[in-house]
């Protein structure tokens, strides 16, 4: 098969090296990839935004199957654009993306279905969003009901903190994604990933993980795109992954194909796993980064296959087989982030990775020869272990041969299951 990859981030580089495995692989492409993509695939200067330049070079290539990593290019409608071309793609149409381009869309999806998140209230102005705030009192959550690549979202511990995420999103902090905000309860619990990839009409669920959101070691400071994972969450109990099954992921596919909008991808359900059971915090349409990397790394299966079933709507066919080690993937990120950050400085060194261990690019670009940090999450650290304390310490002893003066990281990734194995 000819495939093209779609983005340029750790997922990416996580997706493109799982991919490069398949023998069912011929020729294999990535736009525009990143120097971790380009030692498994072909890197071709395409701008993925231009949607008919992206159609023009599967034509030239003969492209059997496209891959869509980010979310940004499904909310804006790729897929459904080189679906006109009869093209095989993974990922949501534009409609169904909404589930992540729109997080008022997806809260309305769960009041209509009777999936359990917390209650909530939209607006388009912040006089009505802060009256609102008052009445309800802290802590509350505020939500950008765009896209804000993992930025737009304010658990806001007093009232102050509310109301200046208010100002911040009706002010242009987050562009047009904050053009309107979703306003819910604080959930109280323990967070968990959950991934499941859906055809339409059948689901495989895949595998769970627990990432990282703060900045801080002891998940304090600002929310980020994330600074780490692992996989398997202790607290994703069998009977934590039927109930999120039946209560939340079967009645969304239900739900989006009434609505006219059959969800074809991967479900990345954030969920707050509370006193009463699983509670969706939000949906994503893609696989989470750094989410994605631990799950590569455990997956036995081929992945190639189960992608393609799930584009071509033959996913009760496949299954997905994993190791049973846990992985743990920590990210290294440009001092300053989530915040301003130098850009271009100089990454002299990556350490070489054993057997079960990974150095994944995620902000990273070739200049005049060197490698250099471009982004705000620049490599993700990865390694499994007979234990998540295992994969942790493993991660950390190659993390600690990377020569990188500008990056930072948590040095606590993983805490809550390795505090539970000592337990």
């Amino acid at each position: 098969m000819k495939v093209l990859l779609i983005g340029s981030g750790g997922r990416e580089h996580a997706l493109a090296w799982k991919l490069a495995q398949s023998p069912l692989m011929s020729e294999f492409y990535a736009a525009p990839g990143n120097p971790g993509i380009g030692e498994h695939a072909v890197l071709v200067p395409v701008n993925t935004e231009d949607h008919e330049a992206v159609a023009a070079f599967c034509r030239e290539k003969a492209i059997d199957f496209v891959v869509v990593g980010p979310e940004a290019p499904l909310v804006a409608g790729l897929a459904d654009r080189l679906r006109a071309d009869g093209l095989a793609v993974f990922g949501p149409s534009a409609a169904a993306a909404q589930l992540e381009g729109s997080k008022g869309f997806t809260k309305d999806i769960c009041a209509r279905y009777g999936i359990p998140t917390g209650a909530y209230q939209r607006f388009n102005n912040a006089p009505k969003a802060k009256a609102y705030i008052r009445a309800q009192g802290a802590p509350i959550v505020v939500k950008a009901d765009g896209l804000a690549a993992g930025k737009g979202v304010t658990v806001a511990m007093t009232l102050d903190e509310a109301l200046a995420a208010v100002d911040d999103c009706f002010e242009g902090a987050f562009g047009a994604a904050g053009a309107e905000v979703v306003v819910e309860a604080y959930l109280d619990g323990e967070e968990a990933s959950f991934f499941c990839l859906c055809d339409g009409k059948h689901a495989l669920p895949l595998a769970t993980a627990q990432d990282h959101k703060r900045v801080g070691e002891g998940d304090t400071g600002v929310n980020t795109g994330g600074m780490g994972a692992y996989s398997p969450a202790p607290v994703m109990t069998a009977e934590m992954v039927e109930r999120t099954m039946k209560e939340i992921i079967e009645p969304t596919i239900r739900g989006m194909a009434e609505s006219g909008h059959p969800f074809s991808g991967v479900f990345f359900a954030g969920l707050m796993i509370t006193a009463k059971g699983p509670e969706l915090i939000e949906y994503n349409v893609r696989f989470g980064d750094p989410e994605c990397q631990v799950l590569m790394l455990r997956l036995k299966s081929d992945l190639l296959p189960l992608l393609l079933a799930t584009a071509n709507g033959t996913l009760d066919q496949v299954k997905a087989e994993w190791n049973d080690d846990p992985a743990l993937t920590v990210v290294m990120a440009s001092k300053g982030y989530p915040g301003a950050y130098a850009k271009n400085t100089p990454i002299l060194a990556l350490p070489d990775a054993g057997e079960g261990e990974k150095v994944f690019h995620a902000g990273t670009a070739l200049k005049d020869g060197m490698l250099v940090a471009t982004g705000g999450r620049v490599l993700n650290v990865t390694a499994t272990g007979g234990t998540v304390g295992e994969a942790s310490a493993r991660a950390y002893a190659l993390l600690d041969k990377v020569r990188w003066e500008n990056g930072f990281c948590r040095r606590d990734i993983g805490w809550r299951a390795i505090e539970r194995e000592r337990a």
